[in-house]
């Protein structure tokens, strides 16, 4: 420390000794002689010489040891102005900083003593045993009861897939679904489909797959947020949306007390954040409201959801900092997006669909319902026949309803067999389980009681008929076979013939027939007008657009010529006036329908060809471009006189 100024001091020795002395009360003894130590400024605050003193001090409260040299005399005053000026701010901070302490100090006794008190209440409440009425008690002990309660696994549960293999019929759907996401940048997919045929499993499957990939960016811990597009109901006003979050009104809809009694609103992050780093699956997301489509397609697009709301004040310190995060920056929502829906590509919303790629999951055949049937079975340890498992496939086009109906033809079988109080529930469907075998009579009797009819009785024949085609029609992702037969009399007069045909058909249909008569014509040079032609759609259905013209050019061909056609033989197609066959939509799907129907031979327009691989389905595909070509393939081959 300076030595103190002597009677023979100058003023401005007094005036650096007043700096030191108030240095020593703000920072205390100890403190300033470390901080002059650090400086290496303890010599030069011992000098003799003033200006060396002043440089100890301009070291000190510039905290910088490198300040050289020591001032001249005549810059002194000026050095000394500006120290004063610091020392000044030094003493003014300190003040503030005694204030605030003190405040502190208060608030955390007054805390303390709400903190005992609150604790004490607390101990009386727990003595007297709380403030539970007796008709809360006994409530309270209802809901133990039922948490008490346990029923068995259910039957979805334990027959649900837990590998690929167990996802029967969709191999190229799966192989797709995994390619895209287990890439480095994985894809927003949407899945159509019929329901029942493994969409939900296969997408959760692939995400635990995806996650033991070195390339996928998913973790571990990488979530399955699963939601349906029916339920999802929000609000305009972002009160209510469970999809995508929301922000309660603290005065209406309330909050965290400490909250609402500060009027300050609380974001709720929704199942967009939870998929946060994992799998967002909407089922049915054809169904979700538009609006929400669009507002959907802004977080995939931020990776953000963001919130707002007319009671939050930026600018209100009382705002906790989370909640200001929350609407400064948003809350997190980086996910991967799958939908499923069994409604077609056209109720999606376009925007929605140029932004995730498709994947269409194929209706399941009754080979592939009897496999299923045959993999349930060997999960529950029951004995199921070839025959069971055929007829159930008779019922059914659905994964899902035909596990339904072995269960209940299981329920059936063990009422059946007897099974007592020799066995354990927990043993069911075990190894050490009853034996158990489901009959034709169980299945029989679960369908009678269900009202359950055959889905597709088989139509097709090895026979050939004349005035009668299957045509092919699609609905959804289901193809079916349309059977369209005619008849053809001379007209009373001729050129003044008559053409009946359905109403229910359609216009469309109605107008293939007009194009087909003036086809008909140029092949066989025989006018439609000479005859009296009834067209029939067997079933009264309806035929959308113009696929059905090739099949009802061959069955009026038919009808007025008396060539046979054959009955294992389906064809689709629109039929120009030049006798061309143009290309139609829902070729893949249709050739199921054909292949529900039995039959062997699909004659498709040689433009779909691309459309559909070659023996699909096991069937004897041929793509044609003329009518003439179409013949080939749906009539008998004429006989010439030599066979005759």
């Amino acid at each position: 420390m300076p030595a103190p100024a002597s009677r023979n001091a100058t003023p401005l020795d007094r005036q650096i000794e007043a700096l030191y002395a108030i240095l020593v009360d703000v920072m205390g003894t100890e403190k300033l002689v470390i901080q002059a130590g650090k400086m290496k400024a303890l010599d030069l605050m011992r000098s003799a010489d003033p200006c060396e003193r002043v440089l100890a001090l301009q070291r000190i409260l510039g905290e910088d040891p490198l300040i050289a040299p020591a001032p001249k005399p005549e810059q002194v005053p000026a050095i000394m102005d500006a120290l004063s000026e610091r020392v000044a701010d030094i003493m003014a901070r300190r003040n503030v900083e005694d204030s605030i302490e003190k405040k502190v100090n208060e608030k955390l006794e007054k805390d303390h003593a709400d903190y005992v008190n609150d604790i004490r209440k607390q101990v009386m409440k727990d003595e007297k045993g709380g403030n539970e009425s007796p008709q809360d008690k006994e409530k309270r002990e209802k809901l133990e009861k039922l948490e008490s309660i346990k029923l068995t696994q259910s039957i979805m549960e334990l027959l649900r897939p837990q590998d690929f293999s167990e996802i029967v019929g969709q191999e190229r759907a799966v192989k797709s679904l995994m390619a895209k996401l287990s890439s480095p940048y994985p894809q927003h997919l949407l899945l159509y489909g019929p329901p029942g045929v493994g969409k939900t499993t296969a997408a959760r499957l692939v995400l635990e797959a995806a996650k033991k990939k070195a390339v996928s960016p998913f973790g571990e811990e990488a979530p399955f947020v699963e939601t349906d597009g029916t339920t999802l109901r929000w609000d305009p006003r972002d009160i209510t949306n469970p999809l995508l979050g929301s922000v309660h009104d603290p005065i209406y809809q309330g909050a965290q007390k400490t909250l609402a009694d500060s009027g300050i609103p609380e974001p709720k992050p929704g199942l967009v954040t939870d998929a946060h780093g994992g799998i967002l699956f909407i089922d049915e997301i054809g169904e979700m409201d538009e609006m929400l489509q669009n507002k959907l397609l802004k977080v995939l697009e931020d990776k953000r959801a963001y919130f707002e709301s007319a009671y939050y004040d930026p600018t209100d310190e009382k705002v906790p900092p989370y909640i200001k995060k929350l609407f400064e920056e948003g809350a997190p929502a980086d996910f991967v997006l799958i939908g499923a829906t069994t409604r077609d590509a056209g109720h999606i919303n376009p925007a929605l669909r140029s932004r995730c790629a498709e994947i269409y999951f194929e209706p399941l055949t009754p080979k592939h319902i009897e496999q299923i049937v045959r993999n349930a079975a060997a999960k529950l340890h029951v004995n199921v026949s070839d025959e069971v498992a055929a007829l159930i496939s008779e019922y059914t086009i659905e994964g899902r309803k035909a596990i339904n109906i072995l269960a209940d033809a299981y329920s059936l079988a063990l009422e059946r067999c007897g099974v007592g109080e020799d066995f354990k529930v927990e043993e069911l469907g075990t190894e050490n389980g009853p034996d158990v075998e489901i009959s034709k009579a169980d299945i029989y009797e679960v369908t009678q009681v269900s009202r359950l009819t055959p889905y597709v009785t088989k139509k097709a024949s090895d026979n050939a008929i004349q005035g009668h085609i299957f045509g092919l029609g699609v609905a959804g992702f289901l193809g079916s076979a349309i059977e369209i037969e005619a008849v053809a009399f001379p007209a009373k007069e001729k050129g003044k013939g008559t053409v009946r045909f359905n109403e229910t058909a359609g216009s469309m249909a109605k107008d293939s027939v007009f194009n087909a008569a003036s086809v008909m014509r140029q092949l066989t040079g025989k006018d439609l007008h000479d005859y009296d032609v009834h067209i029939n759609v067997i079933g009264g259905g309806n035929i959308d657009g113009p696929s059905a013209g090739t099949a009802i050019l061959a069955v009026i061909t038919s009808a007025v010529t008396g060539r046979k056609i054959r009955q294992d033989v389906a064809v689709t197609g629109e039929i120009s006036l030049a006798g061309r066959v143009r290309p139609v939509g829902g070729v893949f799907e249709k050739a199921y329908g054909a292949k529900q129907a039995g039959i062997k031979t699909l004659v498709i327009p040689k433009e779909n060809s691309k459309d559909i691989p070659q023996e699909h389905l096991g069937l004897d595909i041929h793509p044609v471009a003329t009518a003439e070509e179409a013949f080939n393939y749906i009539f008998e081959p004429e006989l010439s006189k030599e066979e005759e």
